[in-house]
């Protein structure tokens, strides 16, 4: 029977793993890199995440940097997608699906830590959402885009579920792999449902889309002509 730390440590790496090549993949399809580009940016969304949860909770050093098994999955999954990813750059689907599973994965063990250096519920379903959503945000910054957590498709709202399952069955007195397994799979699903229904959370009623703004603007200027 896996022990909590050695669970929290799995599925790290795992969601690690995951968030590498999403990264990596995304500097392929949407930005003009080479190969210390791919790197950097496979790195930033694999790390970025877990720096930012350990900084918050005083975990010092972060794990990235006292436990070399971080850098070297995250920089075998980039130098992995390197490799291969030009067979994949044209494909949404893996780059969707590796964005869930790291996210799925890194709601899971944010919330646990947060749990295990004594935070209290609402404060780790909290981390374990900023931990899930910290890498990706930082991917999609370097790559000029709008992160998806401010803009589509239920991105924020499965990492506060996965993490709010981990918090209620810990206070149970039930968490363990089944309940950790079972929250990622929870948050996956959602996630993946938002992506191929084109789900949203709610916005604005009378919000416009930004193409509406757009001719809205043009509108304005012509006027002033």
């Amino acid at each position: 029977m896996p022990t909590a730390n050695t669970l929290l440590l799995v599925l790290d790496l795992i969601g690690t793993f995951a968030f590498a090549l999403n990264g990596a993949l995304t500097a392929i399809r949407v930005a003009d890199v080479d190969i210390i580009g791919v790197l950097t940016l496979g790195m930033f969304t694999a790390l970025g995440g877990g720096i930012l949860r350990d900084i918050l909770i005083d975990s010092l050093p972060p794990a990235t940097f006292s436990d070399w098994r971080y850098l070297a999955v995250a920089a075998a999954g980039s130098l992995l997608t390197f490799v291969l990813g030009r067979h994949l750059e044209g494909m949404v689907g893996p780059i969707n699906m590796l964005d869930a599973a790291g996210l799925s994965l890194f709601a899971v063990t944010g919330a646990s830590k947060a749990l295990e250096f004594g935070l209290g519920p609402a404060q780790a379903v909290i981390l374990g959402a900023v931990t899930a959503v910290g890498g990706g945000t930082l991917r999609d910054v370097l790559t000029k885009r709008v992160p998806n957590v401010l803009r589509s498709e239920l991105y924020a709202i499965p990492a506060l579920v996965g993490a709010t399952i981990v918090v209620l069955s810990s206070l149970a007195g039930l968490y363990g792999l089944a309940w950790a397994i079972a929250a990622a799979v929870v948050c996956f699903g959602i996630r993946m449902i938002g992506v191929r229904y084109d789900l949203n959370a709610p916005k604005p009623r009378h919000a416009r889309n930004p193409a509406q703004r757009r001719k809205g603007n043009c509108a304005v200027g012509q006027g002033h002509l």
